[in-house]
């Protein structure tokens, strides 16, 4: 049965986290969000310590997890109407246990660890004790990984890895890596390379800078170039079988683009609510306001069938992963992922434009917003990666026409038709 309501219970649930996050975390981020990349130390920790035991109490830490991992095994579809409400916040999700990329390497180490990985990575990670990161793209391209060239190899009865990462996102704060190499050159392009679990002060390990973003200064940002310089680990650091790589990857980003889509809908609503504020607040000649014009009446009607699409399009992918998997909906998260870039940069550049000088200055979110536009099309990979596979599996569910003319051709269809009712043709 379709419903489009929302359970009381969790109701209640979203209502509290509504108010929880524009009072207190909201207000946090405007005077500490500068100092969210500080890891577990310095000023902020006493501070947002116990917010996190706020939402423990409210049985709201970790939700992306199933009960016996410390969650409350909500799905996917709850968890959109969640991340609707934290992606307001970069802080939200440190508060509420569910910050990337922790969320997606807390759940492969979940599915593919042994009792022993799990109880010294994952078990802290679920407690928010430490943080993780995710060593997989270099500079030789991120979207292919066939094109990879960091190694391991066997040495005795461990590992040696060599070679360089780029974008390894978070990993001058964190505790340990999950690290993405190749183990077998020569194998097919799904089973070359393996993925270890490497704490990140392991010998070898060295952080040759931390790379910027749009908006950030040089040398400030928090996503690093790594060089392995013969970093040395023992057998029990495989995570996932030789040659399985791939396929942990692919369990992770599922998940991982599916909530990145998820949060963009509190972005793109908070542009559109200011575009909407600004439209009614604004005069123009003749003491008329903005939202008088058509132009900017329909740049809202405009944006507001996208965000509603959207976020309906998000809603429908969840809970298609709630009824199969990520991977029996790849194609609806593809879909989701190239659609968040599209939505994010058309909603907010409308919301910055109509904010004219003010639009592009820092003392709105909006030019924060838009510097991270770009970011949406490329990270968890480029939109026309997933624009290609979507293709593909679109197509294989469809076949060339047997004859010349295209199956809709309608002098066939009607001679088709008279046969098969055997009336005279209409004079």
């Amino acid at each position: 049965m379709w419903d489009f309501s929302t359970d009381p219970e969790f109701q209640k649930k979203l209502d509290w986290m509504d108010a929880f996050i524009r009072d207190e975390v909201e207000p946090l981020e405007l005077v500490w969000g500068g100092k969210v990349h500080q890891g577990l130390k310095g000023d902020l920790r006493p501070i947002i310590e116990p917010l996190k035991d706020r939402v423990k109490e409210q049985g709201l830490w970790a939700c992306h997890l199933g009960p016996e991992l410390g969650g409350q095994g909500y799905g996917q579809l709850k968890l959109a109407l969640m991340n609707e409400l934290i992606g307001r916040s970069h802080l939200a999700s440190f508060v509420f246990g569910c910050q990337a990329p922790d969320t997606g390497n807390a759940e492969i180490i979940a599915m593919f660890g042994t009792d022993e990985q799990k109880e010294r990575y994952l078990t802290p990670l679920l407690d928010g004790r430490c943080f993780s990161a995710f060593s997989m793209t270099e500079q030789t391209g991120g979207a292919d990984p066939r094109t990879f060239r960091c190694a391991a190899f066997p040495d005795g009865d461990g590992w040696v890895i060599r070679g360089e990462k780029y974008f390894t996102s978070n990993a001058d704060i964190a505790d340990f890596l999950i690290v993405m190499a190749v183990t077998d050159p020569d194998a097919d392009p799904r089973r070359r390379m393996s993925m270890f679990l490497v704490p990140t002060d392991t010998p070898g390990i060295e952080i040759l800078r931390n790379v910027a973003t749009m908006g950030e200064r040089s040398g400030q940002g928090h996503h690093a170039h790594i060089r392995y310089d013969d970093v040395r680990v023992g057998a029990d650091a495989l995570l996932g079988e030789r040659g399985g790589a791939f396929a942990v990857s692919q369990a992770r980003l599922g998940g991982g683009r599916i909530h990145h889509a998820m949060r963009t809908v509190a972005a793109v609503k908070l542009a559109f609510d200011m575009m909407c504020e600004r439209a009614l607040s604004r005069e123009v000649y003749g003491g008329r306001p903005l939202a008088s014009k058509q132009l900017v009446q329909s740049s809202i009607a405009d944006s507001y069938i996208q965000i509603q699409q959207f976020r309906l399009m998000i809603l429908h992918t969840a809970w298609l992963i709630d009824q199969s998997s990520t991977k029996e909906a790849r194609t609806q998260i593809a879909a989701c992922k190239v659609a968040a870039a599209r939505v994010f940069h058309d909603v907010v550049y409308k919301a910055m434009h109509l904010h004219g000088a003010l639009g592009v200055s820092t003392d709105t979110p909006l030019a924060r917003l838009w510097q991270q536009a770009p970011l949406m099309g490329i990270m968890d990979g480029p939109t026309e990666v997933h624009q290609s596979s979507m293709a593909r599996r679109i197509l294989a569910d469809y076949e060339p026409s047997p004859t010349d003319w295209p199956t809709q051709y309608l002098p066939d269809r009607r001679e088709a038709a008279r046969a098969k009712y055997a009336g005279p043709a209409p004079t």
